[in-house]
């Protein structure tokens, strides 16, 4: 009986045992569903922009007008996107069970939000400091905890 015999070096044994192990990971995750990586990816846009009119906030002497302008605008149109993405009850993620037992409530919550960054785009419209836009900057900071307190799963 004619037996052949391959050296395998250690690296490739190792090589093949983690791209096996990285596959079967990918096989066993589960998908984030289309509708709640869609409301995710807009709330992060949402947190970027209040984020680059917080840094104003924060730092007066930065205040661009034109920075803003693009900012509060973005908001505002973007006020319409995430509650489409709601529909699906399915489509979990880390919403409450109230986004849809309590839609009236919720529906409220976004029309608020939707009020306030059109507020805050006004605003920003004449700023000639970002004294102008703080009480709008604070009614769209309020909205967006308010809406969390209620309609999203607390992070421990």
């Amino acid at each position: 009986m004619l037996s052949l015999h391959r050296k395998t070096p250690i690296k490739s044994i190792f090589g093949i045992a983690l791209m096996s192990t990285a596959l079967g990971l990918t096989a066993c995750s589960t998908s984030v569903d289309p509708d709640v990586k869609a409301r995710q990816d807009i709330m992060k846009d949402y947190g970027d922009a209040m984020g680059i009119i917080g840094d104003m906030v924060k730092a007066p002497d930065t205040f661009d007008a034109e920075l803003l302008k693009d900012q509060t605008s973005f908001l505002a149109e973007a006020s319409q996107n995430p509650w489409a993405h709601f529909e699906n009850q399915e489509a979990i993620g880390n919403a409450t069970e109230a986004v849809w037992s309590n839609a009236d409530g919720f529906r409220a919550e976004a029309e608020k939000f939707q009020q306030a960054t059109a507020e805050l785009n006004a605003a920003a419209q004449t700023a000639t400091s970002i004294d102008d836009v703080m009480p709008a900057f604070g009614q769209v900071g309020q909205s967006c905890k308010s809406c969390h307190t209620d309609f999203r799963v607390k992070n421990d």
